[in-house]
């Protein structure tokens, strides 16, 4: 039995033919598309070319799958890439990128006492759906009045599968301050966001992951007639991928930045410093935790691409000339703020730092330091869960983190916990698997269907003196943050 995965990601498509019955991909395909980037700080994608995208991997992924019959689409995507269109999903603007930082302004009048924000950390950032359509009602009027529909690219990818205008129950509840425990929109905190107007332009149905949105109605020459069953965003996703839906288990994403997704009990204890806790946004009864670094594997590409101006072959050489470096043998102490924290800081306003830095230093010393710094602020984020009493027991460790040891062990000895290697990095692909299983009625529930058709991982040990290092370092790093924060905040000249 075959189901096919579609995820969206920053830079292209990919597409999976995954087969129930032998729990695996069975073929891959993908295709790019273009970002254009606006200064100082705007970000966009034309919708078509997402739609483009899927014309062209759909028929090269079923044709190495051996043009299989299909019974199930489940699509992911980057969230918060917002798009404006009518209701017949005419596209009347350039999408909105998540990266997109206009609404800065707008994100930060979002800290309002309301039951629904404690659910979204106190405040909305500024990648999300809520604080664009604010920007657009009052920067861009006659878009916003010509505007009949506001959603995601998994929306507008869903729509054009099926005719039908539906949202994620997870979206809603991280993106759109969708008060998920009673299944309602907000209006009065829209209004009190200045677009009272926005719940009407929003797509109406919300569905949750794994249920069924409705047939195929794409001419997309698949066999069969498959269903399309919701997904969501793509790292969160993977979780089902990975089977850590469970409190205790942690998927930890490292890439351009890093993800950190956990759930604890809807039982209603106070977790600061995340986006969330979010309830009912993965699954049902349980509240959803997003942790991360808006910068990490960026930093170590813009070090070595950009300033040092080297090459993949010189890239690679300093990686291994690092890799003979102890991590507080060189003196030096690194903060990975370079565009701001997530976690546990949530502050837009924090910077990136070298301290220590001596003419003896090398670029094998300064690179170890950023890596250094990279792995401090991933082991940081576990730490001040824990330090909040959520446990983390397993982590999964995932995306591009794999294809650089050093920056991977870096990251593990730090944590300082046994980490599970994803062992293929198409864990949204294999989530979307799990919720087309689910749709299908294959398995009762998400939980059952993750724990069944998860990926294949591999472990990894932490170096436990390594890790005694580290742990001494991150309290160098906790305390530098604390006294630095003011000055960085200068030094950033108060943009968000």
């Amino acid at each position: 039995m075959a189901v096919l995965s579609l995820d969206f990601g920053t830079n292209g498509a990919r597409a999976g033919v995954y087969d129930v019955t032998a729990r695996r991909i069975v073929a891959r395909a993908e295709a790019p598309y273009p970002t254009r980037h606006l200064p100082p700080d705007r970000a966009e994608q034309n919708p078509e070319d997402w739609w483009q995208a899927i014309l062209t991997i759909i028929p090269e992924v079923l044709a190495k799958a051996g043009d299989p019959e299909i019974r199930a689409i489940s699509v992911a995507t980057f969230a918060s890439t917002v798009v404006m269109c009518d209701k017949a999903g005419s596209v009347l603007a350039p999408a909105i990128l998540w990266m997109d930082a206009r609404a800065a302004t707008e994100a930060a009048s979002t800290a309002v006492d309301h039951p629904v924000m404690a659910a979204s950390g106190g405040s909305d950032a500024v990648e999300w759906l809520v604080p664009k359509a604010m920007w657009l009602a009052r920067n861009a009027p006659d878009l916003w009045a010509r505007t009949e529909v506001i959603c995601e690219a998994l929306d507008y990818i869903n729509f054009r599968l099926t005719g039908q205008w539906v949202g994620s129950l997870m979206n809603a509840t991280c993106k759109w301050n969708y008060d998920s425990r009673n299944m309602r929109f907000c209006p009065d905190l829209y209004a009190a966001f200045g677009v009272p107007d926005l719940a009407e332009r929003l797509p109406q149905r919300i569905v949750n992951i794994g249920g069924v949105i409705g047939p195929l109605t794409a001419d997309l020459g698949i066999r069969g007639n498959p269903v399309v069953v919701q997904g969501g965003i793509d790292a969160h996703m993977g979780t089902f991928g990975a089977d850590t839906v469970t409190p205790g288990s942690m998927l930890l994403i490292g890439g351009t930045s890093n993800v950190h997704l956990t759930q604890v009990p809807d039982d209603g204890a106070d977790i600061t410093g995340v986006w969330g806790p979010y309830p009912n946004a993965l699954t049902p009864g349980q509240r959803m935790i997003e942790g991360g670094q808006v910068s990490a594997g960026s930093i170590l590409n813009w070090l070595a691409r950009d300033i040092f101006g080297l090459d993949d072959a010189g890239f690679a050489a300093l990686a291994r000339d690092a890799e003979r470096l102890e991590p507080d043998e060189t003196g030096l102490l690194a903060l990975d703020f370079w565009m701001g924290n997530r976690t546990p800081y949530r502050d837009a306003r924090l910077r990136g730092v070298f301290l220590g830095l001596s003419l003896s230093h090398d670029r094998a010393a300064i690179f170890r330091a950023a890596v250094t710094s990279v792995a401090l602020g991933a082991a940081n984020v576990v730490f001040d869960l824990e330090r909040q009493g959520v446990r983390v027991d397993r982590i999964v460790m995932a995306g591009g983190i794999m294809r650089n040891p050093l920056w991977l062990q870096a990251t593990v000895d730090a944590i300082g916990k046994p980490v599970e290697i994803a062992e293929d990095d198409n864990l949204s692909l294999v989530g979307c698997a799990v919720a087309s299983a689910v749709g299908l009625g294959l398995f009762p529930d998400l939980t059952t269907a993750a724990a069944a058709l998860r990926g294949p991982t591999r472990p990894m040990l932490p170096d436990a003196g390594r890790h005694a290092r580290y742990r001494a370092m991150l309290h160098d790093y906790r305390d530098a943050t604390e006294v630095l924060t003011p000055l960085l905040h200068r030094l950033a000249g108060g943009k968000k």
